[in-house]
């Protein structure tokens, strides 16, 4: 049998790491995925960890598996994407030491000793809290001394993941853009940023573009995976950035990326902020154009929990079938999405619904307001973007598996009055990313059949004057579980 060629995509998600295989044009051969699994750090009241070679043998392990449902292939190169702001510490030997997640947090008691954070805000692009990378260094050396020691540098989960490939080290741009200690106006580590939070820059690794050929595969990884020892390895980059690539956008459209988190983002031909400190301004994995970003936050994620609850023997479809049947909408859910400038967060959540309770409320009034409440968070978070930026196009990308859901598409576009487009395979989309970036690297000429179809959502006008009463009993819902200590 002739082997087909091929691409190798590490993914490490926040809740989940998988391994991939996809070929030029885009589709899928094999894929393997397991939970990551997290330790407490008793050394701080929020933080988290992963053992990197524990999370290395999971990734070699799903690697195996998804090469041995591709069946033969030939594997010409590999890339990486991961979740934003983690990283790991990498010591003099070439030892990784300790794995720090986006969600983990040991930073957050030195978030004020910092005091000049407009001027942080103005070169990073971000408002600096203790989700970003400078944070996390900053909490290792005020308590886990001994490790701080042993750091020589320290890599985004995804360079990791590409230095466990090649043994080479380099930090891709989109990804520096998390630090708290890049200037993403000029692409630079900035040594003005290093100073404040007094990192030594030798431990800042050289910076990549996405889609730059750093490298082969080590020998002893393709023997332990039976794959060539030619095989590229190629930069990759942020998941955000990896999926809103997939869509194939231009500078000036709105993208929503929804997984465990939801991003919006609006693409940028120049570095641009907001004068109120609201969003984030990152480098995408294409060269010269920037992200200007508000997070609706854990969305996707929430979705998937009460999914468990709530449906925890049957599929998507069936909830969007009851979900067209759900005549009962007095049913209102605050369950923790984020709107740029809020100046509390809302660390209380739940659902309110008129008492006693009435015959008609099922299990799918309780998604229905589920849904109503990503929908209205991703808007609000729109809102935000087209007010400080503008937005011309009559319609916004989506992508991600978290809007799998045909009924939270729909919600969207009613809310935000812009047609709403997704492609097929979108609930891939940094998987179709990373096989577009190969492409380019290796110069493959292949169009992409997997990802042509585009699927469109026009907005319903009846719908947005109905939820113009819900997005009331949301407001007010989301400030009374907000008043909740």
């Amino acid at each position: 049998m002739q082997k087909q060629e091929a691409y190798l995509v590490l993914d490490i998600g926040t809740g989940n790491v998988r391994s991939a295989v996809v070929t030029p044009s885009g589709k899928i051969l094999g894929v393997a995925r397991a939970d990551i699994r997290y330790y407490r750090d008793e050394h701080y009241p929020e933080s988290i960890y992963f053992e990197p070679a524990e999370l290395w043998q999971q990734l070699q392990s799903l690697t195996r598996e998804a090469l041995e449902q591709a069946g033969p292939v030939v594997l010409k190169a590999a890339t990486t994407t991961s979740q934003r702001e983690g990283i790991v510490l990498i010591d003099h030997s070439g030892k990784a030491l300790i794995g720090l997640p986006n969600i983990d947090h040991r930073g957050r008691e030195w978030e004020d000793h910092f005091p000049d954070k407009s001027r942080i805000y103005q070169l990073s692009g971000r408002y600096p809290t203790s989700l970003f990378s400078a944070y996390k260094l900053v909490g290792v050396r005020e308590k886990r001394a001994a490790i701080w020691k042993d750091t020589a540098f320290f890599l985004s989960i995804s360079d990791w993941a590409a230095w466990e490939l090649s043994g080479i080290a380099v930090y891709e741009h989109s990804q520096a853009s998390e630090t708290l200690l890049y200037d993403v106006a000029t692409g630079q580590w900035s040594a003005e940023l290093a100073t404040m939070f007094d990192i030594d820059q030798r431990m800042l690794p050289a910076l990549s573009l996405s889609g730059s050929v750093v490298g082969k595969i080590k020998t002893g990884v393709a023997t332990a995976w039976g794959i060539d020892t030619d095989m590229q390895i190629v930069t990759g980059g942020g998941d955000t950035q990896m999926a809103i690539k997939s869509t194939g956008p231009s500078v000036g459209d709105v993208v929503i990326v929804s997984g465990t988190t939801t991003p919006v983002v609006k693409l940028e031909g120049t570095y641009i902020t907001d004068k109120q400190e609201r969003t984030w301004t990152s480098r995408d994995i294409e060269n010269g154009r920037f992200v200007f970003e508000a997070n609706a936050g854990v969305t996707g994620l929430n979705y998937q929990r009460l999914k468990e609850v709530f449906y925890p023997n049957e599929g998507y479809e069936v909830i969007e079938q009851e979900l067209q049947a759900c005549t009962y909408t007095q049913c209102v859910a605050s369950l923790g999405s984020l709107v740029a400038g809020d100046k509390k967060p809302v660390i209380r959540g739940g659902f309110l619904f008129p008492v006693p309770v009435a015959h008609e409320l099922t299990r799918g009034s309780f998604v229905w307001a589920i849904l109503m409440d990503i929908a209205f968070s991703i808007a609000e978070n729109y809102k935000v973007l087209a007010d400080v930026s503008g937005h011309e196009a009559a319609h916004i990308w989506a992508c991600g598996g978290g809007l799998q859901s045909k009924t939270l598409r729909a919600m969207i576009a009613a809310i935000t009055g812009k047609e709403v487009r997704v492609k097929a395979g979108f609930e891939q989309a940094s998987v179709a990313g990373a096989a577009l970036l190969c492409n380019e690297a290796l110069q493959v000429s292949s169009h992409q059949p997997e990802n042509e179809k585009i699927d469109s959502i026009l907005p319903d006008y009846q719908e947005t004057e109905k939820n113009r009463s819900f997005y009331q009993q949301w407001k007010e819902a989301r400030e009374q579980c907000r008043a909740i200590s």
